[in-house]
């Protein structure tokens, strides 16, 4: 190799070396986290039930006649007649039973059920859900669900202070339903597999094409459109589906992020993705704020005057337009890096700064999509 190659050769790669770790490296993912297989998938059901064992913290009876009637129907069809009797118990509560049916689920197979309450109960803590048949779509019982409810969160107090945490009107049954009645799924004689993208893309259903051609054969997978790649199944796996399905989904594919700001205002969060770009900008926020104060005063006459005591309302406006912010000028971001250190030197909080974001999307200086959620 001549010494003028040689040298350049050299100067390419130490350049590559400089410039590769700075771009931002796409992860690779199993082709089975992102795609799902069409026609197996799973199935919502629901059914309504009664939590017993409760203590003292279920529905009052007087205000929810559902549960007063479901609790009298039950007694009923255990020989026990309550139609004259005036049943005041605080222990149960009425619940709204929901769980999803796995693909491919056999009878007797146990899956987890979430059970919320459906009157005024305070706490499901310490319940119990007694036999409760889930239903499908077309009104069947597909399971039966019932065992002792674990709730996340508590509740504690007395007559002057209480404390709770977390969500205590909801809980789950762990392995609380059982499958009674199975959704039939038929892929033994298919020959043809619709792979459904999680996160529709053309890029990404390219990729997967391109993956299945080269590890089955040219012209096996084609995409559809960005949400669908179309795999023909090849005769030696006709018989042995569920061995194609394997070395399918564990196949590398690097899936492309497109460049989107996710904000959640509620909770003032903010996910940036990586592919977001912005140009040079300069910013400037500030905050108008107005604080109104009530301080009402007693005006009491004199003694022996025989006039009245009246209130005399009494207001306070301060306003504070925070002008002391600067005007900060943030550099073209090429990376997620420059781009998150572009906005932090603003100082903002959460809530401002999606502000600046959307400003920031209506000026065109920034090459991302805005989702709210």
């Amino acid at each position: 190799m001549p010494r003028r190659i040689l040298r350049h050769t050299k100067f390419l790669g130490l350049l590559l070396g400089l410039l590769l770790p700075a771009l931002p490296a796409s992860a690779q993912v199993r082709l089975k986290d992102i795609i799902t297989i069409e026609g197996v998938r799973g199935n919502q059901l629901v059914g309504y039930g009664l939590v017993i064992g409760l203590q003292g913290t279920g529905d009052q009876l007087r205000n929810n006649p559902f549960t007063l009637q479901s609790l009298s129907a039950m007694l009923e069809r255990m020989g026990i007649n309550v139609a004259d009797a005036r049943v005041q118990t605080r222990n149960t509560a009425a619940v709204i039973v929901t769980a999803t049916l796995p693909p491919f689920a056999r009878q007797g197979t146990l899956i987890d059920v979430q059970a919320s309450s459906l009157g005024d109960s305070r706490s499901l803590n310490g319940g119990t859900l007694i036999v409760t048949p889930l239903l499908g779509a077309d009104g069947e019982v597909y399971a039966v669900a019932q065992g002792p409810v674990v709730v996340g969160g508590f509740q504690a107090g007395g007559q002057a202070q209480s404390v709770s945490s977390g969500v205590t009107t909801q809980g789950r049954v762990p392995s609380g339903g059982m499958v009674e009645r199975e959704v039939p799924i038929e892929l033994r004689n298919a020959e043809v597999l619709r792979l459904s993208l999680r996160a529709p893309d053309f890029t990404t259903a390219l990729r997967i094409e391109e993956a299945l051609n080269r590890r089955f054969g040219p012209d096996t997978a084609s995409a559809l459109d960005l949400a669908t790649v179309q795999l023909r199944v090849p005769v030696a796996f006709r018989e042995r589906l569920p061995a194609l399905v394997a070395q399918m989904e564990s196949l590398p594919i690097t899936p492309e992020t497109p460049a989107r700001v996710v904000i959640d205002e509620r909770t003032g969060t903010i996910v940036v993705g990586a592919q977001v770009r912005i140009d040079p900008v300069a910013i400037t926020h500030g905050n108008l704020v107005i604080r109104v104060t009530e301080t009402p005063q007693v005006s009491q006459p004199n003694p022996l005057s025989g006039g009245e005591t009246v209130v005399v309302p009494r207001t306070d406006v301060e306003v504070d337009d925070q002008r002391g912010r600067r005007l900060a000028v943030v550099p073209q971001a090429s990376t997620l890096k420059d781009l998150v250190d572009g906005l932090n030197a603003l100082g903002l909080a959460p809530r401002d700064l999606i502000s600046v974001l959307m400003a920031l999307k209506a000026s065109g200086a920034l090459h991302a999509e805005l989702q709210f959620i």
